[in-house]
């Protein structure tokens, strides 16, 4: 179990996604443009900052615009904007000099987008902003706000949302995927008394339906095994759980490991609790 989390971190969107020529695709059904296929896209997703165990998120550089998507399938969270906000931080960081904010000259930096495809089984509707400033103290005086972030929560669910799903025919068979899953537990529910025996028999059913129907036929085909090994991850939280306590054991110090899940409950991602216990122990 530990070696196939290792290797496979991300999500099913996110796996799929990876592939620039979809994502182009994914990104232009969104805005309602058509961008050339000569534009370059620049994956640069940090990994485990906004999530604890899985990477749901993309991140990517195009026609000069920084773009942070990620693909939820649990209520939405309202603290994202302050989650997207400490992410685009460590992004601009990452994708900027150190020297460059101490120039004199005004450097120029990609413009910001933050969008969240919602896919999950909660009433949501079709669209929705969340925004930062939603989140202050007294944010109801009427006075010009230093700083805001606006994300924009799109609902991809079966039915939803048809102008994009239309344009972009890989996430309306994602979303088709998903809801297909999600029939099949409905109907297993009842033939089957282990949860992991009726998630299996869920997922291997979805795919076989898939590719008969040539829903995202051939990249289920190449990577059915990896794909089942994510849906896992996504879908069962024990198995989540103890691939989180098996990392814990092996990056933390063993002084460390309760205070470890400590943190974890705080919604803190990986690398904060492992910065956090480094602080913790200079303190001693």
């Amino acid at each position: 179990m530990k070696n196939v989390n290792e290797k496979h971190k991300d999500t099913v969107f996110t796996f799929l996604f990876s592939n620039p020529d979809l994502l182009r695709e994914l990104y232009s059904a969104i805005e309602g443009i058509t961008l050339p296929p000569d534009i370059p896209i620049n994956i640069n997703t940090l990994s485990d900052v906004l999530f604890r165990t899985q990477r749901n998120d993309i991140s990517f550089l195009i026609n000069n615009r920084l773009i942070v998507l990620i693909e939820h399938q649990s209520t939405i969270n309202n603290n994202m904007p302050l989650r997207f906000m400490m992410y685009s931080a460590k992004l601009y960081q990452e994708i900027t000099e150190p020297e460059d904010k101490f120039k004199r000259k005004l450097e120029k930096i990609p413009k910001p987008e933050f969008i969240v495809l919602y896919n999950g089984e909660d009433n949501y509707p079709d669209y929705k902003e969340l925004r930062l400033s939603d989140s202050f103290i007294q944010a109801d005086i009427k006075i010009d706000l230093p700083l805001e972030l606006v994300v924009q929560v799109y609902n991809i669910n079966k039915g939803r949302n048809q102008e994009i799903l239309s344009k972009s025919r890989t996430l309306e068979n994602y979303s088709r995927f998903i809801d297909k899953i999600r029939e099949y537990q409905k109907e297993y529910q009842w033939k089957y008394k282990e949860k992991k025996e009726i998630l299996d028999k869920s997922f291997r059913s979805a795919i076989n339906y898939c590719i008969k129907n040539n829903i995202l036929k051939d990249f289920l085909k190449k990577h059915s095994s990896e794909v089942i090994n994510m849906l896992y991850g996504e879908y069962d939280p024990e198995v989540e759980m103890r691939v989180v306590r098996e990392e814990a054991l092996e990056e933390a110090h063993e002084e460390d490991y309760h205070r470890f899940f400590e943190l974890l409950n705080q919604d803190l991602t990986k690398e904060e609790i492992k910065e956090r216990l480094r602080q913790e122990r200079k303190t001693f």
